[in-house]
């Protein structure tokens, strides 16, 4: 069995790492390379930065931070926000980024990620899915959760899948922030519609959680943010927790 991992995301508007509540009311957490070291330290397997507002903002994001992250860590690390074109992924690729995200341009031209695929391999490409519960349908959203879509999130996971995607990272944007659990019914359901790995997230307040998103969930990797970032739990003392509970992950 392959083992589970623990992803911190950092979440960047103007440089700086941010998190809010439902994609709302944003509050400052740190210097993102800052933090991608103690998260290191920590022993967390991957780390995922994504510029929030890049897309929403039009902006790109910035390969000087792709390559700032890159001197300074050594583990695997993802980057997205406002990549709309295979030469904004290849602009990061070179920059030292391990895996790019594509969001809100997957959707509005989903050809884009089977021209990543083609050019970088599977691998190289994580669609980051942001979805929200509608009167018991789940829909997926664009621009930072901004934007709703008639897409149903299991139809997009599977359709990301078929283009090329290498993984799903699927955030709950009704748990988003709220230290309440991950969405682990939707999680089971999007694992069971498509074969490549699930990362799960939004949701995460407890080491529960995360007990309960791998066994119920059935995901692949827990991402969160907050509790990671003010130290409400550590990684080295989340993944002794899992261990005991009989879950697979690095120690």
């Amino acid at each position: 069995m392959l083992a589970k991992r623990i992803i911190p995301c950092l979440d960047i508007k103007d440089g700086r790492t941010v998190k809010g509540v439902n994609f709302e009311q944003l509050r400052d957490a740190g210097d993102p390379v800052e933090l991608g070291c103690r998260y290191v330290a920590e022993g967390a397997d991957e780390l995922v930065f994504l510029d929030i507002t890049a897309t929403h903002e039009k902006r790109k994001t910035l390969a000087a931070l792709a390559r700032k992250i890159a001197r300074h860590l050594n583990i695997p690390f993802t980057i997205g926000g406002g990549i709309r074109s295979v030469e904004d992924a290849d602009i990061l690729l070179n920059a030292g980024a391990d895996k790019i995200s594509i969001n809100s341009a997957a959707v509005r031209d989903p050809d884009l990620i089977s021209r990543l695929a083609d050019q970088f391999g599977s691998q190289f490409v994580v669609v980051a899915v942001d979805a929200k519960e509608v009167n018991g349908e789940w829909f997926v959203h664009l621009n930072g959760g901004r934007i709703p879509t008639k897409y149903k999130l299991l139809d997009w996971v599977k359709e990301s899948e078929n283009r090329g995607a290498g993984e799903i990272l699927f955030t709950s944007m009704n748990n988003d922030g709220t230290k309440a659990g991950f969405a682990c019914d939707a999680l089971a359901a999007v694992s069971d519609r498509i074969g490549i790995p699930v990362i799960a997230s939004g949701g995460a307040g407890k080491m529960e959680h995360f007990r309960d998103v791998f066994t119920r969930g059935k995901a692949d990797a827990g991402l969160a943010a907050s509790i990671f970032h003010f130290k409400e739990i550590e990684i080295c003392d989340l993944k002794k927790y899992l261990a005991d509970q009989q879950i697979s992950v690095r120690l």
